[in-house]
Parts: structure tokens; sequence; C-alpha cells
């Protein structure tokens, strides 16, 4: 019996020829990372376990992307206990204000994880990097803090369960609708301590910030983790970035899935995600009409350079709804560089839209766009929980870039095609 793709990871870095599903193993860490909320979580078990040293400085990055430009007190001193962290152990991947954007777009930006690697980063959403066809989890502080001092974990292998998506896409669905459309099929434990394979022809028409979204949104459906083969698209976009050789891993054709889930997204509008949970999805057309008091195109899932052009060619031209307000923020600062030199910074300030530094802030309600009480979002990030992104009484919309846009220029929800008749999305 052969291994899935994430079974072939793990063995690998378990030093063991194969493992199972439910088996608990020790696996070598390739990369681990912790930002300004759970570093000086980390720090502080790191301390207190009596480690000296990280494993290895040049495998272990610390980003801050949730409070920064720190916000209040507490998130400053939050910085400083990392900051100093980073310049005791002379780490030389430590992303500060000015240099920082969000983690899960920056590593993977910045070629730290490669195919066949084992990723750890004390945020849940580092299951983004297995698009990359690594294998990539989210784990808490204390786990990161061993990780951070042994460049080890131990884990439960999870048990793959496969979701192929077949045909072409339809014009305005993107990567976040297909996962979005699995989170509302499956439920928000559907894949609980799992690994979601994702294959089928459709990937191919995919970009790779398409898939990222994919990969980012498993934690979404309970999963330990999100996986894609590298394909050529993948190796085409890590050959420029990568800082070490890769693997590429593949399952073998014998391998032993839990269930396969099969799609044809020829058939797949554009959704939403209706409050509270990433699994309540309907087509936007159900729910066309709801007003929006704010609109937040960004984050780890949305908050790449195809996501900003897409937005842009809906906004070309257009201005904000005078009731709306409109906040879009590029996930890194390479993004907001690219962004600005292709005009799409100036499309979005010509519509109305406040344009801000990196940061996760308003994804968390923590800064930058927090909500008021019945007030309503629409969002591009990854979660619409209740009180998520401000008041407990406001509402949050999780939709893709189009469907975001278009409903900052109609100030309500909107199918992007009934706003932009005459475009065709490219």
């Amino acid at each position: 019996m052969g291994m899935t793709l994430t079974e072939q990871i793990l063995a690998a870095h378990a030093g063991v020829p194969r493992v199972t599903p439910g088996e608990v193993i020790e696996v070598r860490a390739d990369f681990v990372f912790a930002n300004d909320i759970t570093a000086p979580l980390a720090i502080r078990e790191f301390e207190r376990m009596g480690a000296r040293r990280v494993f290895d400085p040049e495998r272990v990055a610390i980003v801050f992307d949730h409070y920064v430009p720190a916000k209040d007190i507490a998130s400053a001193e939050q910085c400083r206990i990392a900051r100093e962290f980073a310049r005791r152990h002379h780490l030389p991947h430590f992303y500060d204000v000015g240099r920082s954007g969000i983690a899960h777009v920056l590593l993977a930006e910045e070629g730290f994880v490669v195919p066949g690697d084992v990723f750890f980063g004390a945020d849940s959403h580092s299951c983004n990097h297995g698009a990359l066809g690594a294998f990539a989890t989210g784990v808490g502080s204390s786990d990161l803090a061993a990780a951070m001092a042994l460049g080890r974990l131990w884990m439960r292998v999870p048990e793959t369960v496969r979701y192929e998506f077949r045909g072409r896409l339809r014009p305005w669905v993107t990567g976040k609708d297909l996962i979005l459309h699995v989170i509302g099929d499956i439920g928000v434990d559907g894949g609980r301590y799992g690994a979601m394979e994702f294959v089928g022809e459709a990937l191919q028409d995919l970009t790779m910030d398409e898939r990222f979204s994919i990969t980012n949104m498993a934690v979404e459906a309970g999963a330990m983790n999100g996986i894609m083969e590298a394909d050529e698209t993948v190796l085409a976009w890590v050959r420029p970035r990568a800082r070490r050789p890769w693997t590429v891993y593949r399952s073998d054709p014998d391998a032993r899935v839990a269930g396969v889930r099969t799609y044809d997204v020829s058939t797949l509008e554009p959704v939403v995600a209706v409050p509270a949970s990433p699994g309540n999805v309907v087509p936007v057309r159900e729910v066309a009409g709801v007003r929006v008091d704010q609109v937040f195109i960004g984050t780890c899932t949305n908050g790449r350079l195809e996501d900003l052009r897409l937005a842009a060619r809906v906004l070309a031209g257009r201005r904000v709804h005078p009731e709306t307000r409109l906040l879009v923020i590029p996930a890194t600062p390479a993004v907001y560089r690219q962004a600005l030199a292709e005009g799409l910074l100036q499309a979005f300030l010509d519509a109305g839209a406040a344009v801000s530094t990196s940061t996760c802030g308003p994804c968390i309600g923590g800064h930058m766009g927090v909500l008021a009480d019945g007030e309503v979002c629409v969002s591009t990030s990854s979660r619409n929980f209740v009180g998520r992104m401000g008041h407990r009484q406001s509402r949050v919309y999780l939709a893709n870039p189009a469907v975001a846009a278009a409903a900052a220029v109609a100030g309500r929800l909107v199918h992007p095609a009934d706003v932009v008749r005459d475009l065709v999305p490219a």
C-alpha cells in the first residue's frame, strides 16, 4: 500500500520508510515561525524549558503582522519582547515594521518554504504553504517553543481526504469560491485533524495566489493541513525565490485515502459565507441586496497581487458608494510596491478607498477597520465568527475580491457581473 502526499513528506521527515494515519511520530522541521501575538508566549515557554539557543537561526522567523505599527501599549510591549529575543539570538529573519508583511504571504514570497518541507507556524493559517507541495500546519505557542529549541516536533499522522476539482471555472469564480464551496459542503469540522489534498484539472487554471487561498482556508474546515502536488506552475513560482533545494513528493497511485469528493467547478457561481460561520455558504445572488457599511480587501487569504488586480478591474473608473467605506491592505511590501507600479493603488484611491500598510489588523478586529454595533462588512478574509471584526452585533460576509469590490461600488451585496456588465474577467 502506498502513501499519500502528506504521508510521503512526514515519513521522510520522521526518518522512517512509511507512516500510517493515527500513528504518532516525531518529525524534523524545515522552518518555523511566530508572529507578534504568538512569539512572546513561545519565548516565555522557550525560556521556561531552559533552552539556551534556537536549533538553527536560519530556520526561524519572527514576523510582526497583527498589531503593527503598535496600536497601544500592550501591543508595543508584545513587540518589544519579540524584538529583544530576535536580537539576543541573532535571528537573521526577523521582520519588523517597514519590512514586515502578513507572514503567510511574506514567508512564501521570500522563499523560506519549498516543496517537500515540513513547516510549523504559531498561527492557524500556516497551512497556507501547502499550495507549494509542503506539509504546513499551525501549532500552539508551546509547541512552537519546542520546535524552536529542538527543530523537531511530535504529531499524529492525519488521514487524507482528496478533493477533486473538474471542469473550467466560470467568469468571476476564483479559488476563494472553490474553498468556500468545499467548506460549505463539509462544514467547519468536516476536515477535522485531517489532510485535505486538492487535485484535479481545474487547479491548472488557478494562479498561485488562488491556490494559496485554497490551502490557507483548510483550517476553516478544521483540517491539520491543506496540500497540492507541486506542478510546473508551483515550480516556476518557487525557482526564483527558493533559499534551499527542494524535493517534489507525489501521492502513490495506490495510496489509501479516507474519502474522495469531486466537484464540477463549471457549475459554480461566486459565493459568500454569511454570518457567522465560514460554513454558511450560499451563491452571492441569494443574498444580493444586503446593505454594506464596510468592505475590506486584504489578509493572508486574499491580500495578494492577483486579488488586488481583480478588485481594481471592478473598481476602475467607478466610485465607492457614498454610504460604504472601502479598506484595501496589500499583504506585503512587495505586493504594495507592485500594486503601486501597476497603478492599482491609484485606482483604489480614485475610487475612494483607504489604502493601508500591510497588517492583519481588521481581520481580527484589532485595529484599522473595527466594526461598530450592527455594521455589515464584506471581507476577503477567512473568518466571520461572532465579533471577529469588532462588535458582537456586527456581521461579516466572506467573499472573493471581485464580489467585495462590487459590493463597495453598489453599497450592497451584488454579483460582480451586475456591476461590471461590459467586462469579462481575465
